[in-house]
């Protein structure tokens, strides 16, 4: 049963939404059971040494992923889409409305958050690799949606996916903290921008969600700080209010919030979504 009916239609574009267990998936399954028409999106193909088979979704997989948003009922396409090309990108909100008569909502999900390592061992090659795909990306879906919608003239909604790494430091994460912390001025900048034309420009900032990515970032960080995994699982669940990392669940159903009306007055928002774990 839809939680908010008015999406019921709508056309929303989630980039980096191309591997089970990821946020991208979730998001995307929660807003075709709200009756969104999705478009999937993901790179597709290993390319370079930084976006290796293990941490990209691949075409396969993508399709895969639709057909399971197909069998539940949902609609869904997917997209071939490398973020730091303009022209991809300017593609994947073309291919909405060739494929859908629309643009309705752009989530900017794709990320690069397994390039972890103490700012004296970071090569410059890596740290460009993660600015670039986390703020030249969201920039991009940023413009190119923001370019479909107004041309639309009916508003809409952009959504950036930060981490509570947009509010708080994180050794051996400089790149992706500083990413991060980045969107947070996008994200108010185009807030500002384009308020005057009805689109609400928000993000969501979660705590630590156990995705493919995550349980990596989980064995990582039980190696560099030596605590080993029991421990370093158990530390994280103690310093959480709500006594347990985040699911994907969650972050859609914050997704599937801010995109409906009930947010129409909300635009500008870096929301935490971290069981109290983050509170500024």
């Amino acid at each position: 049963m839809s939680q908010y009916p008015e999406l019921r239609g709508k056309v929303a574009v989630i980039t980096g939404a191309g591997r089970h267990k990821g946020l991208g998936e979730a998001m995307a399954k929660r807003l075709a059971k709200e009756g969104c028409k999705v478009i999937i999106t993901d790179i597709g193909h290993a390319e370079g040494d930084h976006m290796p088979e293990s941490a990209i979704g691949s075409s396969s997989e993508m399709q895969q992923i639709v057909r399971e948003i197909e069998d539940a009922g949902g609609d869904a396409q997917a997209f071939n889409c490398n973020v730091l090309n303009a022209d991809e990108v300017r593609a994947a909100a073309q291919f909405a409305v060739d494929t859908y008569g629309s643009l309705d909502i752009w989530v900017n999900n794709a990320g690069i958050g397994y390039l972890m390592k103490p700012i004296l061992e970071m090569d410059v090659a890596e740290w460009d690799s993660v600015l670039n795909v986390n703020l030249r990306g969201t920039f991009l879906g940023i413009k190119y949606a923001a370019e479909q919608m107004v041309q639309q003239g009916r508003g809409g909604k952009i959504i950036n996916i930060g981490s509570q790494a947009s509010k708080s430091a994180f050794a051996h994460a400089s790149a992706y903290t500083t990413s991060k912390h980045g969107m947070n001025g996008i994200t108010r900048v185009a807030a500002q921008e384009l308020g005057q034309h009805n689109i609400n420009v928000n993000q969501i900032c979660p705590n630590h969600v156990t995705t493919g990515l995550g349980a990596w970032q989980n064995d990582h960080f039980s190696e560099v700080t030596g605590k080993g995994y029991d421990k370093y699982m158990q530390d994280m669940r103690d310093r959480i209010p709500m006594g347990r990392p985040g699911l994907q669940d969650d972050i859609a159903k914050a997704c599937a919030f801010l995109c409906s009306e009930q947010a129409s007055y909300i635009t500008g928002e870096c929301m935490n979504v971290s069981g109290g774990e983050e509170y500024h």
